[in-house]
């Protein structure tokens, strides 16, 4: 049940705002339920510290930033004339508060790995429904801003959108702890140009400029953190250990695995089943990074080669090579390397599955087609960042980047 405790006025001393307050009780009580405490052994960027060591911050800091922006905003809005009622912006605060509880560990990288059928959205939405029976209904309206069918679409907007609390929390909080720059965005300035036209998100002609440089960020942070090659070589090495732990243990064989990472190496859930299945939903309410890693560290001694050298790699930094290209890579280029691995690695089994990774992957800085950043003019007129911005590169930034990638063992000197 709810806590008890009688002081419930928390105030977190956060490293990018400063001081962050819990505004209710029932603030207070969501965060100190377990399913939020989890958030706390999740790390934001999964396995980017690889590449940038201080990138070691949580979904849980997150989270607390993206509600905190929320708030802000919710005051910007009502101060420029937007009908929100108190209930209302509660529900908006507790929907950003809540938005990443379905988040797997390693972030978005295993998403694919434990539940392959489900995205964290998705997931989140089940523990939120989840939550609203715990809370006696209270989280009812919170749900609905989440999933867009609140009447007053600018709520969802705050929540997810191209210009969400969310993004903006991430890019700055990321920027901090990552120590580039160059994703560094103003928060306070952005929010403060923010308004609302027919029930639509929209920012003030005179923040153009500000709108700007969070595209430009969100561009710069997604090649050089996000996409940084070494991490998407950690990345799907990580997804490759998943992958063949699942492959065994579904063929029969023991692995040393915590009961919540042991049911999904098992199981292969739909959203349907996860729904339907109270203790699915538990053991990943139960499943966090340290689930995984200590799972590495005891299958690098496993009698699976492929198992344990994957898992050795990982857990040392002794990451695959990685090459990128504008262009598919050959096919015959590709071919000597899978005969290379091969021969390297005879007495592995399924060498070239796990050992060879071919990928590609694209950055949208600006994608319109999701939703748009809406400029409202003077006049009343509004128009799409892309077409209103006279910096020609955001309209190019709404184009898709595509880059195609092959990872593979470096070879032994």
């Amino acid at each position: 049940m709810p806590s008890t405790k009688p002081n419930k006025k928390k105030i977190f001393n956060d490293p990018v705002y400063g001081f962050v307050s819990i505004p209710d009780e029932l603030h207070f009580d969501i965060i100190e339920h377990p399913y939020f405490q989890r958030l706390r052994r999740i790390k934001q960027l999964g396995l980017t510290h690889l590449v940038y060591p201080g990138a070691l911050h949580t979904r849980f800091q997150h989270s607390l930033g993206a509600m905190h922006l929320m708030q802000y905003a919710i005051g910007v809005l009502k101060a420029k004339g937007q009908v929100i009622s108190a209930e209302e912006a509660q529900a908006a605060s507790l929907a950003i508060l809540l938005h990443d509880l379905g988040h797997a560990p390693y972030s978005h990288t295993l998403e694919k790995a434990i539940a392959h059928h489900i995205s964290h959205e998705e997931l989140s939405i089940l523990f939120m429904r989840r939550l609203n029976k715990y809370f006696n209904g209270r989280l009812e309206m919170a749900n609905a801003i989440f999933n867009g069918s609140y009447p007053k679409k600018f709520l969802h907007q705050l929540v997810s959108s191209q210009l969400d609390m969310d993004r903006i929390d991430y890019l700055k909080r990321d920027s901090f702890f990552s120590g580039v720059s160059d994703g560094t965005i103003s928060d306070e300035r952005l929010i403060s140009m923010l308004d609302v036209a027919d029930d639509r998100l929209v920012v003030e002609a005179k923040g153009i400029y500000s709108v700007e440089k969070f595209i430009i960020a969100r561009r710069l942070m997604y090649w050089q953190v996000y996409l940084h090659k070494t991490v998407l070589a950690a990345e799907f090495m990580l997804m490759n250990v998943l992958k063949r732990a699942r492959q065994l243990t579904q063929s029969g064989v023991e692995l040393f695995a915590s009961p919540a990472l042991a049911f999904f190496l098992k199981h292969d859930l739909n959203t349907a089943e996860l729904e339907n299945h109270d203790s699915a939903l538990d053991y990943f309410a139960a499943l966090d990074d340290f689930d995984i890693f200590f799972a590495l560290k005891m299958w690098t001694n496993h009698s699976d080669k492929t198992l344990a050298y994957l898992s050795k790699s990982i857990v040392n930094r002794q990451l695959f090579k990685v090459e990128l290209s504008n262009q598919v890579f050959e096919q015959e280029y590709v071919d000597n390397l899978k005969s290379k691995i091969t021969a390297d690695f005879h007495d592995f089994n399924q060498a070239t599955e796990y050992l060879f990774i071919q990928e590609s992957t694209s950055n949208n800085a600006y994608n319109p087609g999701h939703s748009s950043i809406n400029i409202l003019f003077k006049n009343g007129e509004t128009m799409d960042i892309s077409q209103a911005s006279d910096q020609l590169n955001i309209s190019m930034l709404a184009k898709p980047v595509v880059k195609n990638f092959i990872c593979y063992p470096k070879p032994e000197n």
